[in-house]
C-alpha cells in the first residue's frame, strides 16, 4: 500500500501538492501506528517473581511485569532485566559499573518457556488496579519501550528489574502507593541481604564480599530491600493503593522447589585457601628451621595481595560501581606490597622494611577492630589471607 501510495505522490506534477499529500500521508500513518488499543475492564496487571537460579547471574531471582487482556488478545511480558553481550565494549563497560540494560517485551508463554526449562519457580501477584489505572501503566510501558527509551544504566541495588517495578507503581499510579514495613521482621544491611541467596564458603560470596565496600554495610531502607525480587515480592504483599491493599490475588504458575548454588568442598575457597596457608606455614617453619629466607615466597605473598589490593582501588576510583567504593580491604591487602615485592628480591634488606613490616601489622589489627565494630563486614575466608600475611609478616621482622 505504501508503494502505490509513493508512486501516485510522484506521478502528480505540481510540486507543492505532492509535499502536502506526502506529508499529511506520514503524519496520519504516525498516529494510526503510536495509537494505543484500550485494555478492557477484564484486564489484568500483574507482578511476576522468578525463583532462583543454578548461575550467579540468576542467583538473586527476577522481576517483570504482566499486561494480559483476553478481550483484546494481549499476554505480554514486559522485561527490565535484558542485557546484550554483542554491544561494544559489553565486558568492558561491565568492569567500569557502565552496565546497560534493556527493556524487552515478549509474549507470555514465551517468557515462560525459559523458566520451565530450569525448573524454576513462577509466581505471579494481580494489581488491584482500576482500568484508567491499568492503561496508564500500559501506556507506559509501550512508550518505554521505545528504541530511544527501553535503555537504562543497570546498578544492581539501586536500579534493577525488581527496583524499577517498584519505581513505576510508585510514580505512575501518583504516590498513592504506600510501601508498608510490618513484614520486615528486622532491617538488614545491603550485604546481609546479598548474602541471603549466597553460600558464604562459594566463590561468588568470596569474590562480592572482596569488592564490596563499606557502603553496603549500613541498614537499607523499606524500600531498598525491593532490589531483591523476592523482598519485593513480599512487599507487594504489605502495600497499599490509597485504603485499599495493592494485590488483589496472588498464584503460582510454576511450582518447582527453591533451588540453592551447592559446590563441591574440593572446589570451594575454604578449601584452596586452607591448603595455601598450610603449605606457606610448612615452608615458614622449614624457613626458620634452617635458618632461611625463602625470597620468592614472599615475592609472591606481597605480589598477589599488592594485586589484589590495587585491584580494589582501581574499583573504588576508577568505576562507578556504587557499591564498591569505601573498600576497607585494603588495609590488610596492601596495595603498596605491590612494590615491596620486588625489594624482598634483594641481599640486601632496605632499612624502612621494619617500620614497613611494623605499619602493615597494625593495619591487619585494625581491620579486626573495624569488623568488631562493624564498620565493614568481611568474608570470614579473608582470616586464612591475613594468616598467611602475619607469618611472613612476623618471620621477615625476625630475619632482619
Amino acid at each position: 500500500m505504501f508503494t502505490f501510495i509513493v508512486i501516485f505522490v510522484f506521478l502528480i506534477q505540481n510540486m507543492q501538492l505532492r509535499v502536502f499529500i506526502l506529508s499529511f500521508f506520514l503524519m496520519v500513518s504516525s498516529i494510526c501506528v503510536s495509537q494505543l488499543p484500550k485494555l478492557s475492564d477484564s484486564s489484568k496487571i500483574s507482578i511476576v517473581t522468578c525463583g532462583s537460579g543454578e548461575q550467579l547471574y540468576s542467583a538473586f531471582g527476577h522481576t517483570a511485569i504482566r499486561v494480559q487482556d483476553p478481550v483484546l488478545g494481549i499476554d505480554v511480558v514486559y522485561n527490565y532485566g535484558t542485557f546484550d553481550y554483542s554491544r561494544p565494549n559489553f565486558y568492558l563497560n561491565f568492569a567500569r559499573g557502565r552496565m546497560w540494560y534493556s527493556l524487552s517485551r515478549r509474549n507470555f508463554e514465551q517468557f515462560l518457556y525459559e523458566y520451565e526449562l530450569e525448573k524454576r519457580w513462577v509466581k505471579e501477584q494481580i494489581l488491584n488496579l482500576t482500568t484508567a489505572e491499568k492503561n496508564e501503566l500500559f501506556s507506559f510501558f509501550e512508550s518505554n519501550y521505545l528504541p530511544e527509551n527501553r535503555d537504562y544504566l543497570y546498578d544492581p541495588l539501586f536500579d534493577n528489574c525488581s527496583t524499577i517495578a517498584a519505581d513505576v507503581l510508585k510514580e505512575q499510579l501518583n504516590d498513592s502507593i504506600t510501601f508498608n514495613d510490618s513484614h520486615l521482621e528486622q532491617r538488614y544491611t545491603f550485604r546481609q541481604l546479598i548474602m541471603q541467596h549466597l553460600d558464604w564458603n562459594s566463590w561468588s560470596a568470596f569474590g562480592i564480599n572482596l569488592a564490596y565496600g563499606s557502603s553496603v554495610d549500613r541498614e537499607a531502607t523499606v524500600r531498598e530491600h525491593m532490589f531483591l525480587p523476592y523482598y519485593a515480592m513480599y512487599q507487594i504483599r504489605n502495600t497499599t493503593k490509597g485504603q485499599e491493599p495493592l494485590l488483589l490475588r496472588e498464584r503460582t504458575i510454576l511450582d518447582y522447589p527453591m533451588k540453592t548454588l551447592n559446590g563441591y568442598f574440593a572446589t570451594s575457597p575454604l578449601f584452596w585457601l586452607a591448603l595455601i596457608f598450610l603449605f606457606v606455614a610448612i615452608i615458614t617453619l622449614l624457613d626458620k628451621r634452617h635458618e632461611h629466607k625463602n625470597r620468592w615466597l614472599d615475592f609472591i605473598v606481597f605480589l598477589m595481595s599488592g594485586l589484589l589490593g590495587c585491584f580494589m582501588l582501581a574499583l573504588w576510583f576508577l568505576t562507578d560501581h556504587t557499591s564498591t567504593i569505601n573498600n576497607l580491604n585494603v588495609l590488610w591487602a596492601l596495595p603498596l606490597n605491590l612494590v615491596v615485592c620486588f625489594f624482598l628480591l634483594s641481599e640486601k634488606t632496605p632499612e624502612w622494611l621494619p617500620k614497613y613490616l611494623w605499619f602493615a601489622l597494625g593495619l591487619l589489627g585494625l581491620t579486626l577492630i573495624l569488623w568488631v565494630f562493624k564498620v565493614q563486614v568481611f568474608s570470614p575466608l579473608i582470616l586464612l589471607l591475613m594468616a598467611i600475611l602475619v607469618l611472613r609478616y612476623l618471620f621477615l621482622l625476625k630475619k632482619i
